[in-house]
């Protein structure tokens, strides 16, 4: 489905892309090889954020069916799956891969529909998802156990072995990418997987699921949609559960963290931020606007590692702050069915509503909205969740707007007179999980990336979300793990020592 098959109105463009939607597959729970409806019988309606229409009802899991798949998954891994080898595992993934990239543009449409997000951005993004199931395909080829030269009358080895069943739950903002980073490593090392993705989005890994029939062995992948605590607690809490990982908010991560230590489950924890990007006063000023635009803009602000903290320098504060309202106005607010379109609805009205509720705050806790945060006019969007992207200037960093992840188009200027002062705002948030530097000194970077507490730092370039075998995550309340890298398939296996003595025999 290419962008110039929709070209009427924006009601009949999604009318017509939810008909193609409903086409594409049964997008049920996905249990044991096969789409199935939920035991209680009960759906739920994703919505279409543009619109406000309902794209189609999924089954609504809970606890039931979370244990049907739990179970499936088991009897995979004691059975076929199991006994793979990595090449055997790395030959099944890379074929999986080549399937997805061939309903690419199908798989785009999903995720556009469910988010909001462009469409040529939500294939971006889909590419970027498959990409790295296939990089975790190649590199488990070369993973193993070391020798231990320890003694002389032993043979010390250790191996690395799967978990078994891994529980993975997934937010709404990059529905297949971060699903990728999460069954990626854990098929590829072996393991099998119980995957809850946001209610919001669950219609892309539904439809991946459905196209791993004939290729993973049934109870492989088993995808169970439904609300958080429903079916998400049913996978974080399930005491066969053997590793979760969770990708949301700090709060829930809390829960999750708590209900996986009641079984001693080793988690993976992705908690979003509150990133600074720090304007050093010799950086390329019109560059850092640029930059921290793009970061704030993409995906409508709605990403855990935008940086939504602009920390300036009070010499370039006035030309930082130009030139970054000239670049957050020059977005093209509209339907994501549209070609020029570059920046589309929250993905609910939850959303909406709390983007509002902190636009309202910023201008109680005394901060300048310098540009943005009122509604969008447009034909056909009155019944979306559309916000104008927002600056607030002349803020504190001790404000609510400075210290809480707002997740929507609401960027914060901060100014500073030292370098000392710059870092200490940086790392005066709860979270720790990227940050941007500007500078034209090398070393200053470099000082600069030691001294910001965070997980993944950018130098004048502020690149966002990671490339493959590029470790992320976080410090502090951003979580604890790292995805995305090569060390994260051995975060999916267990290590296993095994000592073998070697006696002397006294005849030779």
């Amino acid at each position: 489905m290419q962008l110039e098959h929709y070209n009427d109105s924006v009601q009949e463009n999604h009318r017509q892309a939810r008909e193609d939607a409903r086409a594409l597959g049964a997008f049920e729970a996905w249990i044991d090889g096969g789409s199935r409806a939920a035991a209680s019988g009960e759906t739920f309606d994703t919505r279409d954020p543009v619109v406000d229409d309902p794209i189609l009802s999924v089954p609504r899991c809970d606890e039931a069916d979370v244990n049907a798949a739990v179970e499936a998954a088991w009897d995979a891994y004691d059975g076929e799956w199991g006994q793979t080898t990595p090449e055997e595992r790395s030959r099944t993934l890379q074929e999986w891969v080549s399937v997805l990239r061939d309903h690419l543009d199908e798989l785009a449409l999903l995720e556009s529909l469910d988010t909001g997000k462009p469409l040529a951005y939500a294939e971006g993004e889909v590419t970027k998802g498959l990409d790295f199931i296939e990089y975790y395909a190649n590199i488990c080829r070369a993973e193993g156990g070391k020798q231990i030269a320890a003694a002389n009358d032993a043979h010390i080895y250790t191996r690395r072995e799967p978990y078994g069943v891994v529980g993975c739950v997934t937010p709404w903002n990059y529905p297949l990418v971060l699903t990728s980073w999460k069954i990626g490593p854990a098929l590829a090392a072996g393991n099998v997987v119980v995957l809850k993705p946001a209610e919001q989005s669950p219609l892309t890994a539904l439809r991946i699921a459905e196209l791993s029939a004939g290729i993973l062995p049934d109870g492989v992948f088993n995808v169970v949609p439904g609300f958080g605590d429903e079916a998400g607690a049913s996978v974080t809490g399930h005491p066969d559960v053997r590793k979760v990982s969770f990708t949301g908010e700090d709060v829930t991560g809390e829960a999750v963290m708590s209900a996986a230590a009641e079984n001693i489950t080793p988690v993976t924890l992705e908690l979003g931020g509150k990133s600074p990007f720090v304007v050093f006063p010799d950086a390329d000023v019109e560059q850092a606007a640029e930059t921290v635009a793009g970061s704030i803009t993409y995906n409508t602000g709605q990403s855990c590692d935008a940086c939504s903290r602009a920390i300036v320098h009070e010499d370039v504060r006035d030309e930082f702050v130009e030139r970054l309202v000239e670049e957050v106005e020059s977005h093209t607010i509209g339907d994501p069915l549209a070609e020029d379109t570059t920046f589309g609805p929250l993905v609910s009205q939850a959303q909406y509503d709390k983007v509002n509720s902190y636009l309202e705050l910023g201008v109680d806790e005394g901060a300048t909205l310098a540009t943005g945060g009122g509604s969008v006019d447009g034909e056909g969007l009155d019944d979306g969740w559309f916000v104008e992207p927002a600056v607030f200037v002349d803020a504190e960093n001790d404000m609510r707007i400075a210290q809480e992840e707002i997740f929507g188009p609401v960027e914060t200027v901060v100014t500073f007179s030292t370098y000392e002062e710059a870092i200490e705002l940086a790392n005066d948030v709860p979270f720790g999980l990227a940050a941007g530097v500007a500078t034209e000194n090398g070393s200053l970077a470099h000082r600069a990336a030691a001294d910001i507490d965070a997980g993944s730092i950018w130098v004048n370039k502020y690149y966002g979300r990671t490339v493959t075998g590029s470790p992320f995550g976080g410090f502090k309340r951003s979580g604890m793990g790292r995805e995305c890298a090569r060390d994260t398939l051995t975060s999916y296996t267990q290590e296993k020592t095994v000592h073998v003595p070697i006696e002397q025999d006294p005849t030779l």
